[in-house]
Parts: C-alpha cells; sequence; structure tokens
C-alpha cells in the first residue's frame, strides 16, 4: 500500500514537471511566435460569445424561415432580434471596458438597423402590394410547405388556378389603363416606375420559389402531380408575362440591360448614415464629393501639361487609355504590378505582411457576362481579371482593353490585393473575427482606397502617366459619392449618372454603364459606393492624428487597425485613443479635412 503510495507520488510529481514543462515551452513558442507578428488573437471582450452565438443563431433563423415576404419570418426575426435587444440591455454597461465597450455600442447598433430594416421590407412590400395582390397567398403557401404541413391537392389545384386568373386579370386591367391614359389628354399619374420594377423583380423571385415548392411534391406524391401540375404551369406562365408586362410596358425597361434602379429617399439615407456612424447629412457628402473632384481636375491638369496636352485633361486621359498590352498579356501585367506594390511596402516599412498572406492570393479571368456589370478587376484572395475575350464584339474589346490599361491597372492592383482587400480579409479572419457581423463597407472599401490615398502622399506614381492613372480613379470615387446620393435622393436618373461618369471622370461608355447597373442592381446598399472615398478619408484622418502626430510608426499604426476588424472607424479611433464611448452613442466624428 506505502509502496504504490509512493509510486503515485512519483507519477503525479513526474506529471507536474511535464505540465510546468510543457507551459513554459508553449510561453516561449508564444513569445516568439509574438515576436514574428503572427500571434495568435488574444482580445478578451466579455461580449464575444454573445456576438458569435447571435451570429450562429441569425444564420439558422436564415435557414429555417426562407420566404420572401412571409409571415412566419417577420414575426421570427422580429422576436429574436427585440430578445437579443433586451438580453444586450440588461448588462452593467458601466462596468465594460475596452473591446466590450465598443462591442456593446456596435452590437446594439447593428440589432437597431435590423430592426428598421424590417419595417423598411414592410413599407416596400406595402408599395407593391396593389401590383401583387396574391403575394401574401403564395407565402402562406411556401411556409405551409416549410412547416411541413400536410397538403390538400385538390383544393391548392384551385388556389393556384384562382391566382393565375387574377394575374391575368390584373395585367389586362392595367393594358387597359395605360391605352386609355397614352389617349387622353389629361391622363391619370401612372403607376411608380421604380414600384414597376421593384414588383417586375418580386414577381420573378415568386416564379422561381413556387418553382421550389411544386419540385418538393411533384412525383413525389401521384395526387399532387395529377391535381396540381396544369394549375401550376398555368400561374408560372401567367406571372412570367405579368413580370415581362410590369417591366417592359409599366416600369419602360424594354431592354434587358436596361437600368431603373429604386431610390430609397433621404430618410431612409438619412437613417444608413446613422447606422454606419457617418455625422453628415447626403447634401454635405454631395459637397465633400465635389470638392474632392474638384481638386482632382486641377491635379489632372498639372500632369496634362507635362505630357504636352495643356490643360485638355481628357486628351491627356484619352493618351493614357491607349496604353495597354496586347491580348493575353494581362495576367503578366497584373502578377509585376502586385509585386512591385509589395516592394514598395517593404522597402517603407509600412505594414507586416504575413508569408502565407503573400504567397497565397490567386489570379482568375472574368467572363464577359460578369463584365457587363463590373468592367474592372475585383480582388481578395483572387484577383478577378477583366480583359476582353474572343466572344465579345470589336468595340467591347476595345473598351475593354482602354478602360483596364497599364496605369489604371497599375493605380489599383494594390487595392484589391496587398495591402488591399487580401491582406484585410487574411488577418480580418484571424484577429477579432467575431467582429465581421458588423463589417461595413466604410471599412472594407475604406482600407483599400486609403492605400491609394497613402501611395500618392509617399510619391508612388513615377510619371504623369503613373499620375493621371491613379487620378482617374480618385475621380471615379468623387463621382460615385455625387451621382449615387443624387440618384437615392431622386435628383439624377440612371442615364444622367453615365452621363456624369463618362463627361466628369472620362469612363468608357459601355464601362459607365456598367458601373451605374452595378451600382443599382440591389446587390449593394445604398451608402455602398459612397463608402470607397469616405472610409478612405476616416482612415487618412487618423493617419494624421497618430502617425504624422508622431504617436506611432506606419507600421505599428496599419497592424493595429488590421487587427481591429472591419468595424466602422469611429470605433477604431476610440480604441486607438481610448476614448471609449458612452451608452447611448451617438456619432459626432467630423472627419472631413479638406485639402
Amino acid at each position: 500500500m506505502w509502496a504504490w503510495s509512493g509510486r503515485l507520488c512519483d507519477i503525479v510529481a513526474l506529471a507536474m514537471k511535464s505540465t510546468i514543462a510543457s507551459s513554459v515551452a508553449l510561453l516561449l513558442a508564444s513569445a516568439a511566435w509574438a515576436a514574428s507578428s503572427i500571434a495568435v488573437d488574444e482580445s478578451r471582450s466579455p461580449l464575444r460569445p454573445w456576438i458569435e452565438r447571435y451570429t450562429l443563431d441569425h444564420a439558422t433563423l436564415e435557414h429555417a424561415y426562407r420566404v420572401e415576404g412571409g409571415k412566419n419570418r417577420a414575426e421570427h426575426f422580429r422576436a429574436f432580434l427585440r430578445e437579443w435587444q433586451e438580453r444586450l440591455r440588461s448588462l452593467p454597461f458601466e462596468t465594460l471596458t475596452g473591446d466590450g465597450r465598443i462591442d456593446y455600442v456596435l452590437f446594439e447598433n447593428l440589432i437597431e438597423h435590423e430592426l428598421g430594416s424590417l419595417d423598411l421590407q414592410d413599407q416596400r412590400r406595402a408599395e407593391m402590394a396593389p401590383l401583387l395582390p396574391i403575394a401574401g397567398e403564395v407565402a402562406a403557401l411556401e411556409e405551409a410547405q416549410e412547416a411541413m404541413k400536410p397538403l390538400d391537392a385538390a383544393q391548392t389545384a384551385a388556389e393556384l388556378d384562382r391566382w393565375a386568373k387574377l394575374v391575368n386579370s390584373m395585367r389586362k386591367t392595367m393594358e387597359a389603363g395605360l391605352t386609355a391614359a397614352a389617349s387622353s389628354a389629361h391622363p391619370a399619374p401612372p403607376v411608380s416606375k421604380t414600384v414597376a420594377f421593384r414588383a417586375s423583380g418580386a414577381a420573378g423571385r415568386m416564379r422561381d420559389s413556387l418553382k421550389q415548392w411544386f419540385s418538393f411534391y411533384n412525383g413525389y406524391d401521384p395526387l399532387f402531380t395529377w391535381w396540381v401540375s396544369e394549375p401550376y404551369q398555368a400561374l408560372d406562365q401567367s406571372l412570367k408575362d405579368y413580370a415581362g408586362f410590369l417591366r417592359e410596358k409599366v416600369a419602360g425597361a424594354a431592354d434587358e440591360h436596361a437600368i431603373i434602379g429604386d431610390p430609397i429617399g433621404r430618410a431612409a439615407l438619412l437613417a444608413e448614415l446613422k447606422y454606419e456612424m457617418i455625422p453628415y447629412t447626403p447634401e454635405e457628402l454631395i459637397d465633400i464629393g465635389n470638392r474632392e473632384l474638384a481638386w482632382c481636375e486641377a491635379e489632372m491638369k498639372r500632369a496634362s501639361r507635362e505630357l504636352g496636352y495643356g490643360d485638355n485633361w481628357h486628351q491627356a486621359l484619352e493618351h493614357v487609355k491607349t496604353l495597354h498590352v496586347e491580348p493575353g498579356k494581362q495576367p503578366e501585367l497584373i502578377r509585376q504590378l502586385a509585386l512591385e506594390a509589395v516592394d514598395f511596402l517593404d522597402r517603407h516599412d509600412l505594414v507586416t505582411i504575413p508569408p502565407l498572406a503573400r504567397e497565397s492570393w490567386r489570379m482568375r479571368m472574368m467572363s464577359p457576362e460578369a463584365q457587363l456589370v463590373n468592367p474592372f478587376f475585383l480582388g481578395g484572395e483572387d484577383i478577378i481579371v477583366a480583359f476582353p475575350t474572343n466572344t465579345m464584339t470589336e468595340e467591347a474589346k476595345r473598351m475593354s482593353m482602354r478602360g483596364n490599361n497599364i496605369h489604371f491597372a497599375r493605380a489599383t492592383v494594390f487595392h484589391e490585393l496587398i495591402p488591399g482587400h487580401e491582406l484585410q480579409g487574411f488577418l480580418a479572419d484571424r484577429y477579432r473575427s467575431y467582429r465581421q457581423a458588423f463589417a461595413t463597407p466604410f471599412f472594407v472599401e475604406g482600407w483599400a482606397l486609403y492605400w491609394e490615398m497613402l501611395f500618392w502622399d509617399l510619391d508612388f506614381q513615377k510619371s504623369p502617366e503613373n499620375r493621371i492613372g491613379m487620378l482617374f480613379w480618385r475621380m471615379h470615387r468623387c463621382a460615385r459619392i455625387i451621382f449615387s446620393l443624387s440618384f437615392h435622393l431622386g435628383k439624377m436618373t440612371p442615364q444622367q449618372c453615365i452621363d456624369f461618369l463618362v463627361d466628369r471622370v472620362g469612363h468608357e461608355r459601355d464601362n459607365a454603364t456598367a458601373e451605374v447597373r452595378r451600382s443599382f442592381a440591389g446587390d449593394y446598399s445604398p451608402l455602398y459606393q459612397c463608402a470607397y472615398l469616405l472610409g478612405g478619408m476616416q482612415l487618412m484622418s487618423l493617419h494624421r492624428d497618430f502617425v504624422d502626430a508622431g504617436k506611432m510608426k506606419n507600421r505599428e499604426f496599419h497592424d493595429r487597425i488590421l487587427r481591429e476588424g472591419p468595424i466602422p472607424v469611429e470605433m477604431i479611433r476610440a480604441d486607438m485613443s481610448g476614448q471609449m464611448p458612452r451608452r447611448n452613442f451617438q456619432t459626432a466624428w467630423r472627419f472631413y479635412n479638406p485639402k
């Protein structure tokens, strides 16, 4: 007994020594790792597990309640958001410090915005309701299938038949109204083109969701197929015809590539600006865009004079557009420009680039179809290169080469790769990754644009052609502020936006059209196009406060920012300055500092 007890003590002692040795080794390894600038994320926000749980539960609700406009979806999301709002408000805010207080403000801001978005969606559906009288009933049908409730095939067939007749009747009534209005000296006000265009898209999505609903039962339930097949086909055709009628005859978009858009109005813009922590009105931001555009034009004239074109910078820009590589050579150019930017960063000791980030990005080519929406390259861990293909028309090929010339590409390859989106995304996945729930384009796009501005200040440009390439993109970002906000305020049409890009920035017309189509297709938030330059300005303001003021070196400054996560820049500023936000935070940072 005693012998075994002594042996047990020896085993415990050895285990303790081993544990201590392992702990010491781990500490030494951690210190070495930290010294190599690739330390693990050690943030300790008390709200981190809350935010991670919220993100998971939100994704689960998205999966469980998919029916657009469905009553169940709206009710569950409102209840979910209000429950989290109450949980958050129960926390003792005053005891939080550092990351915890910033995360509280971000979390509260997100939930308020989500609730506001649900209200806005309800409002927009109410505007479409007179044009889509069956929308609620169709959503209820789909939600019944989603809830796995039994279905009466004969009754469902009768419902689908009634809906098809109602849609056909609706279309005929509207056609008669349009004919009467066209022949009348005092026509009645037409249905809003934007609402008709929105309803056309909703009718198309209704067809898609009904197809999934039908496929769930068809062939698996013989009685369903026998009763429902014909009425479903009739309803699908009715919705197809009606969606085309709304788009072509009411919204006036007979061309499938026509741009209509859906302006959200000033009140909604102000709500979005509050959420993004931008304390300016839309009108003030348009004024900022115009002031910055004027600075760019003055710099363009300087470069133009150096090239012998006098103040006719449009002519100098036309010269730069001809300086493109031949077909097949664009990938080689992009690779060279990416390596040149990394070398510039290293020589100026601007930011830490982990070895894996240096070597992990890849390149692929953009399809002709994708170039109709985005005529330039895109980036991240892959850079997606736009350049002509053999299937394009001769005119489209030339516009693509001119719009992706050497000097335009040199000004933005690093925006997409390193130190832009590739480096940004790499570190966002490794530091405070839970904060991706609060991602904002004012940081995501602002970070990449900021480097265009900083590279300019550090004389990355070597020639007048280089400067014109960089200025073209700066003007493009100014124009995005002006035309996107003006559109959402109802002050510019899509065609006026296209003309503005051609006349004031010097875009190829096809490229300008693609840019406007991309801006108003509904895939981006209404402030997304503003976020590039405004977010860049926010980060430049921080740079003045910390680097120019001598408080930090460039590398420390940029590394610190990248480890904060893709959050509003005002919250990064609060953390770096030690000025923690208070409860009921209201954005107030007037960051614009004109040249």
